[in-house]
């Protein structure tokens, strides 16, 4: 059951989140990397709201249900590419943030796959997620209600 409804939210407080949601697909990082970053920070968080929410979103991508079902062991598996791989150490490191610096070994490897305004936009994207991650742990929305293009960013 929920504890806090949709319309219980103050006015401006989703519309403002959605316009930061609109800033990071408008960067040139894809969605589809963009949604994989979001489930794994989902899953981190135990977010089931949010998971359901980025799963349905990458299998519409066309994901395929071995990348998605491995993502929470990717370092395990030879699915994810380097790319991906740099960027979910990357999620996960900032996901977990504790008062341990940021590698600069992580930061290097990062910026051999994307540009220092692309890891802004990656950073954003995985600090959103978390915030919505809280919000959603808060509010207790129902896992499993979440359609495509619900909130319409595109």
């Amino acid at each position: 059951m929920e504890r806090i409804t949709y319309a219980d939210i103050p006015k401006g407080m989703f519309e403002n989140l959605r316009i930061i949601e609109k800033t990071i697909l408008q960067s040139t990082l894809t969605k589809q990397l963009i949604e994989l970053v979001k489930l794994r920070t989902s899953q981190i968080n135990g977010c089931a709201y949010c998971v359901d929410m980025h799963h349905k979103e990458l299998k519409h991508l066309g994901e395929t249900d071995l990348r998605l079902s491995s993502l929470c062991v990717w370092k395990d598996t030879p699915y994810f590419s380097e790319k991906e791989r740099v960027i979910l150490k990357f999620t996960e490191t900032l996901t977990k943030l504790s008062s341990a610096r940021i590698e600069e070994q992580l930061i290097h490897q990062l910026s051999s796959y994307l540009t220092n305004e692309e890891i802004c936009y990656l950073s954003l994207a995985i600090s959103q997620s978390n915030t919505w991650n809280r919000l959603m742990k808060v509010f207790n929305f129902t896992p499993g209600n979440y359609k495509i293009n619900q909130f319409n960013l595109d």
